[in-house]
């Protein structure tokens, strides 16, 4: 495994599409240290966190942006956070928490559907305070969270888009776990309008993404996704071979150019300023409720297992 987590962005000069190469496995291990889900939740949220480093690396983004998918299966949320927050360092940070009903023992090859259920995938992208957050909302389709993310380019945004995640885990011993995460995303770049067919001429809402292309641009992009099939796990996690040698490796009929590399790990936002300023909506008599019987308020943040515990006085509890 690669020392730090990293996204490759590159351009196919020859067909036009723009994409990034990203590892993330020493923060999802990081994620799912403590968290004791089951082994299908994890590769659920695995997943999730490929998707969102590879996404909020395929825009200028400078502060923060979330993915929540939500369903109404045993599997009710997943929620990531992904963010940098106006840094200058240009190096982001990533969260991520599941919620599931703890009732439900799913095998380890539940399908995503019947985990989920009916439900939405939502793309939030926080550029900071002034600027009004930008929220983008599809229904789940798709028989994986891959499927689900593809789904939300082709209809909330009208642009070709594809992934190609690798999840793989290893047991070092019986209580220490690594996960191998990572994944390619590509989109095309639509330099001209004649490359994108009219909504006249899309009529299926069943569309792939090479259905929003028309011509030359069809062509190579179908070409350019059939490179991408060729990748398998193995080959994505060989530690001998570079990023940047892979991307060659399958992309080099396409003229491929790369560009700097991103750094990326696990961060949380959660500290005991914060836990107070959420507490200060409550009353005092709801404070009393919250205290336990050794008379402190506790709180666990469900993002990173961070603990706080505090003196009901120092929550602001006034004498009324």
């Amino acid at each position: 495994m690669q020392e730090t987590d990293t996204v490759l962005p590159f351009q196919l000069e020859e067909s036009d599409i723009k994409g990034r190469l990203g590892v993330v496995s020493n923060s999802v291990t990081e994620i799912l240290r403590n968290k004791n889900y089951p082994a299908v939740i994890c590769k659920i949220v695995a997943e999730a966190c490929v998707l969102t480093s590879l996404i909020g690396q395929s825009m200028d983004l400078r502060w923060k942006l979330s993915l929540q998918i939500r369903g109404k299966g045993p599997l009710k949320l997943i929620a990531t956070d992904y963010f940098n927050f106006g840094s200058n360092d240009d190096n982001f940070r990533i969260r991520c928490h599941s919620s599931f009903d703890k009732k439900y023992t799913p095998s380890f090859n539940q399908e995503f559907k019947e985990l989920i259920g009916e439900g939405y995938f939502a793309i939030i992208i926080d550029e900071g305070a002034g600027k009004e957050p930008y929220q983008g909302i599809t229904p789940l389709r798709g028989d994986s969270l891959t499927e689900c993310a593809e789904n939300f380019f082709h209809q909330s945004e009208q642009l070709p888009t594809r992934f190609s995640i690798k999840i793989h885990e290893e047991n070092i011993d019986s209580d220490k776990q690594i996960v191998k995460a990572g994944g390619i995303m590509l989109q095309y770049l639509a330099k001209g309008s004649e490359a994108l067919k009219t909504e006249d001429q899309m009529d299926n809402e069943d569309l792939s993404s090479a259905d929003f292309l028309s011509g030359n641009a069809s062509e190579n992009w179908k070409r350019v996704n059939l490179f991408l099939d060729t990748l398998g796990s193995d080959e994505f996690f060989d530690p001998k071979i570079s990023d940047e040698a892979l991307i060659y490796r399958l992309f080099n009929e396409e003229k491929p150019t790369v560009f700097e590399k991103r750094r990326i790990q696990f961060g949380c936002t959660c500290s005991p300023d914060k836990v107070r300023q959420t507490m200060s909506i409550y009353s005092s008599s709801d404070i009393k409720k919250m205290t336990n019987e050794a008379g402190k308020v506790t709180a666990e943040c469900q993002f990173c297992e961070a603990f706080y515990s505090f003196d009901p006085e120092d929550l602001g509890m006034d004498s009324n």
